[in-house]
């Protein structure tokens, strides 16, 4: 057993999140209930079944929208993947070049095959503003596909701004919302087309996410095969993960000022505690932050190696994304900023749950500064 030196935080929560107790409770259903496929037209597939399109009507109460409106899919990329069938292949997509891979890339490759992608600068703010959104538009623009926050600084978008400028120029806004949802309240505006998310950046289990989308988005399947979620996504649905994930929205839907709240008040903490142990150190990102992200550069200090005593410490942070983990080269998203490339380096990410204590940060605080201070010495 570890001593009380070692006990472990886990400070990597834009990664992945613990499971919430509660969550798996309502899971238990299908885990542990009679076996039933929600497609079987025997008892046991019809209970199944009754599980299954309560938990869409709970997904679909966080949106405010009807059933009909939610995809299950296995993950944010699913989602995002699925969002972007609804893109013609020859339009015009205005994006950034900060985007997550699982939007970023797939954009990339409708670039490849004949559609027009505009990649907005967003300098050290770190989001595009709403005036650059506007004066990209062209006519035969056919999507804004953006993420509602960075994953990696935590720098989230002018979301009621940019969502009435594409309900007033009618054209589709198509969010990444994996790294917002469970952070902040999501906006509900008619001019979100779709939103993808996935279930276990917030307490809930892997391998479940879901889309939501407009009735007048136009939908193609990623592949092809059995009937499932009104033939938008083959395959027999995982129920006990659409369980949990429609559990973790409804505590959302309940709770989430009081969880962006003490997020934040854990956060500016943190930050605080930081700046007064630490000199040279700079948070990535001007723009206004979703609650639960420092991405941090501490100057003069190889980011790789700090994380590495963190971890030996037994504190888990990141460098960004886990999806481009193990890559020895600096963040993309912080070298599109402008952020040079020395300082990209020194930056690491701290990623708050809302299953982290004070206690947890005053101690990740005080290892830090004694870690970046025998690393400046060296």
């Amino acid at each position: 057993m570890e001593s009380h030196a070692m006990q472990r935080i886990y400070l990597d929560n834009n990664s992945t999140t613990a499971l919430d107790p509660r969550i798996f409770k309502a899971m238990l259903p299908d885990l542990s209930g009679p076996p039933g496929n929600p497609s079987s037209i025997h008892w046991f597939g019809q209970q199944a079944k009754a599980h299954l399109e309560t938990a869409r009507q709970k997904s679909a109460s966080f949106f405010g929208a009807n059933p009909d409106a939610i995809t299950f899919t296995s993950c944010g990329t699913e989602s995002i993947q699925l969002m972007l069938r609804s893109i013609p292949q020859k339009g015009h997509i205005i994006t950034t070049a900060i985007e997550h891979s699982s939007l970023y890339k797939p954009l990339q490759n409708l670039e490849a095959s004949g559609a027009s992608v505009t990649y907005l600068p967003v300098g050290l703010w770190g989001a595009p503003l709403p005036e650059q959104i506007e004066a990209a538009i062209r006519p035969d623009t056919v999507a804004i596909a953006l993420s509602a926050s960075n994953g990696e600084t935590g720098v989230r978008i002018d979301l009621m701004t940019i969502a009435a400028i594409a309900e007033k120029r009618g054209i589709p806004l198509l969010l990444d919302c994996v790294s917002f949802v469970g952070k902040e309240p999501l906006l509900r505006h008619p001019g979100i087309a779709a939103a993808s998310l996935s279930g276990h950046k917030f307490h809930a289990p892997k391998g479940i996410g879901l889309l939501f989308h407009r009735p007048h988005l136009k939908l193609t399947p990623l592949f092809s095969g059995g009937n499932q979620e009104k033939h938008l996504r083959a395959g027999t649905e995982n129920l006990a993960g659409i369980l949990g994930l429609a559990e973790g929205l409804h505590i959302l839907t309940e709770h989430q000022a009081e969880i962006t709240a003490n997020l934040l008040s854990l956060r500016l903490h943190f930050e605080k505690g930081l700046r007064a142990g630490i000199a040279d150190i700079a948070i990535n990102g001007e723009g206004p932050r979703i609650s639960n992200t420092s991405n941090i550069a501490f100057l003069g200090v190889d980011g790789e190696t700090l994380l590495m005593h963190l971890d030996m410490a037994g504190i888990a942070a990141s460098h960004g994304s886990a999806c481009s983990s193990g890559a020895l080269e600096p963040s993309r998203v912080l070298m599109q900023m402008g952020i040079d490339r020395k300082t990209a380096k020194s930056s690491i990410r701290f990623s708050i749950g809302r299953m982290n204590t004070r206690e947890e940060i005053d101690r990740t605080i005080d290892i830090t500064t004694t870690l970046v201070q025998k690393l400046r010495t060296r």
